[in-house]
């Protein structure tokens, strides 16, 4: 049952958030049998945007012990298709094609659905979840061992909850990284989106009935995301700049934005819109680091880029499970607290650093010209869908194959000087269109 504001307020572990990381880590921290409070703003169910998981959340939710929930509420997802108009065709890279091949699907949802499973779950394990909870304020210890107090407030007024550790785990609100002067624009990448759902749209057929499509257009990407009961997320990440040239309806502009791609328009021609059109501004960011005394950022309350890659859920979870690790080592050994939170950052730059640099290249000829005529020398093909999968964690072959798609990366580049450059001096300009 939900927790209540007159709930006793002293516990080991405060979670700000009730998303992925939030709902994770509080459930492992419980399962570790250490007293935790969740603190979201919302109640759940609450739309979110960010419907599309990798393979490798699926061992995750099985951890968790909800993947059947999990798997009711999803379309399977075989694989990534990229559709470049330039190219004049398409590349589907199958997850069941990856070096490790034991996760061969993952699962499309609605975001809602999967965030009240996750925040239920931890509720079953011991969480007290208080929804509708707002933090205001919180106030840090100096040192490890100290108490963290947050303040919020709520329908049934305000409340002070006080703890040995907080973890934040707000989401693109940042609280932390916010109120400490940390979170700073991602000056290498800059992106914005407009979205929304539609019904009858145009469906694959079979095995690629679920799969994600991606379509390059002028002004950035578009993103194709099939959900169930016949709803599909179609959404425009762009450079900032493009949406400022908006005139009129936001609705209207996602129209014509879509007209941009004709393969894409062509799929929406007989769809409808269910509901207005959503944009965000800029949200490409991180935060200068995730912790400190009593404290740690999880997921996008540290960092996020663009989800190009499907990326967000995954390093949020995976980000969780470390998160959980790190929170009880430092409540069982305070004196140990400063070493694990520098070793949880790094694994956590770490993760964020493979994807950024494909995505920071995403729209650059040459990855374009790489994914759309795709060479398997050395089983890299196969090593760079093990990465589409999420597997970059493990020593399994991935890493080294990604340093070598890499390494042909560069040398296509230098092969095509004046190409490279025109593109590194458009995209150099967009991110300066994006700084305030």
């Amino acid at each position: 049952m939900t927790g209540q504001a007159n709930s006793a307020r002293a516990y080991d572990a405060i979670v700000i958030g009730g998303g992925p990381a939030g709902t994770t880590t509080g459930a492992l921290l419980a399962e570790r049998g250490w007293r935790v409070a969740l603190l979201e703003q919302d109640r759940h169910p609450r739309f979110h945007i960010g419907e599309s998981l990798l393979p490798r959340n699926n061992p995750l939710f099985a951890r968790l012990g909800v993947l059947d929930e999990v798997r009711a509420i999803g379309v399977v997802k075989a694989g990534a298709e990229f559709h470049s108009r330039e190219h004049g065709r398409s590349t589907t890279f199958y997850f069941a094609d990856a070096l490790d091949a034991s996760e061969p699907t993952a699962f499309q949802v609605h975001r809602a659905d999967l965030d009240h499973i996750l925040i239920r779950n931890a509720e079953r394990k011991g969480v007290a979840v208080f929804e509708e909870t707002r933090a205001v304020q919180v106030d840090l210890p100096e040192a490890a061992g100290g108490t963290v107090t947050v303040r919020t407030t709520g329908p049934a007024g305000e409340g002070e909850w006080r703890a040995r550790f907080l973890v934040d785990a707000s989401g693109r609100d940042a609280l932390l990284a916010t109120r400490l002067g940390l979170k700073r624009a991602n000056r290498r990448h800059a992106s914005a989106a407009i979205f929304g759902h539609y019904a009858n749209a145009e469906r694959s057929t079979g095995r690629d009935a679920g799969n994600i499509a991606i379509y390059w257009f002028e002004h950035g990407w578009f993103w194709f995301i099939p959900l169930r009961n016949g709803i599909t997320s179609v959404g425009a990440v762009c450079w900032p700049a493009y949406l400022k040239t908006r005139r009129g309806s936001l609705d209207d502009f996602l129209d014509a934005t879509i007209a941009l791609s004709p393969p894409l328009a062509a799929r929406l021609a007989q769809a409808r819109r269910i509901a207005p059109a959503t944009a965000t501004g800029n949200y490409s960011y991180q935060a200068g680091r995730a912790h400190g005394p009593g404290y740690l950022m999880v997921g996008d309350a540290f960092a996020f880029v663009d989800p190009v890659f499907s990326s967000g859920v995954y390093l949020a979870m995976v980000g969780a499970f470390d998160a959980a690790a790190t929170v009880d080592r430092s409540l069982r050994a305070p004196a140990a607290a400063a070493r694990a939170s520098r070793a949880y950052e790094r694994r956590a730059r770490r993760g964020l650093r493979t994807f950024t640099w494909f995505i920071y290249r995403i729209t650059a000829p040459t990855m374009r010209d790489l994914l759309m005529y795709p060479r398997n020398v050395l089983r890299v093909v196969d090593g760079i869908i093990s990465f589409l999968a999420g597997d970059i964690y493990r020593a399994n072959g991935v890493r080294w194959r990604i340093r070598l798609f890499q390494l042909i990366y560069y040398l296509k580049s230098l092969g095509e000087p004046r190409r490279a450059a025109r593109a590194a001096r458009r995209r150099r300009a967009n991110v300066r269109s994006a700084t305030p």
